[in-house]
């Protein structure tokens, strides 16, 4: 039986996929924002509609939001919201994007659903009660090892600037059993349910990958920034894995 929470959670990227179908494929406007992001009407409505649902059940909850910014700083549950992670794949129409929602009690990530539904999935996770794909339990897979892995690749720039962190990983390309670059919220559903082993990114929001923390974490997996530190609000980069001696060695070898 899922806490009032996720039944809210639930319920607002249900609200979410309303709106995101309704202007999935129809040309729509872009505008660019100040940090060269790209941000279309549906962003903004999709974020209205999630906000609407969450304040309504819990109108003392902050809520920090990618197109709305932040409300109630001081609360004690802070919604953490990406209504359209991914607007570039959006408005190029394939479907690599996904709705996130996440929720913090104080410093802690204790809630989160991924969302995606053109491309025809969904996960979700709480704190304490394991984590679910497509209603179904999901457990990370047992792969220990570099040559053993599948590594998936995301946003790479600032890694590609650090010669030693580069050369790690590249060393790790040529030795782990496959590669692949899934990318947004695809890679995390599949380290969640035991399809692929390990994930590495060095430029992200918290915002896109609050809520897929939490839905690892709960599978059994691990996920830290590549420095080793829990997901925060000013978590910029990835290391998740399967399991701890995987991550251990990976951040080894990305000079971490």
């Amino acid at each position: 039986m899922h806490s009032p929470f996720l039944e809210t959670a639930l319920a607002a990227a249900r609200a979410a996929e309303t709106v995101v179908r309704k202007y999935w494929q129809q040309n729509i406007d872009i505008t660019i924002k100040a940090d060269a992001s790209p941000v279309t009407i549906a962003d903004v409505e999709t974020e209205e509609a999630i906000k609407a649902v969450i304040l309504a059940a819990f109108p003392d909850h902050g809520f920090y939001g990618e197109e709305t910014g932040k409300t109630r700083p001081e609360a004690e549950y802070t919604w953490l919201v990406d209504p359209i992670d991914g607007t570039k794949s959006f408005v190029r129409e394939y479907p690599f994007f996904s709705t996130q929602i996440a929720l913090m009690k104080g410093d802690e990530l204790i809630l989160g659903v991924s969302s995606a539904p053109v491309f025809g999935e969904y996960a979700y996770a709480e704190r304490g009660g394991g984590a679910f794909w497509m209603d179904k339990a999901a457990r990370v897979s047992r792969i220990d090892t570099i040559p053993a892995a599948t590594l998936s690749v995301g946003n790479l720039k600032t890694l590609a600037a650090d010669a030693e962190g580069w050369a790690g990983l590249a060393g790790m390309v040529r030795e782990v059993n496959r590669t692949r670059g899934y990318g947004d919220f695809y890679h995390y559903h599949l380290l969640a349910r035991g399809a692929i082993d390990l994930v590495i990114e060095s430029d992200v929001n918290v915002l896109d990958i609050a809520a897929l923390s939490v839905i690892v974490q709960e599978a059994g997996g691990v996920f830290t920034d590549l420095d080793g530190r829990p997901v925060g609000l000013d978590t910029t980069t990835v290391c998740a894995s399967a399991t701890q001696a995987l991550h251990d060695e990976a951040r080894r070898r990305l000079a971490r």
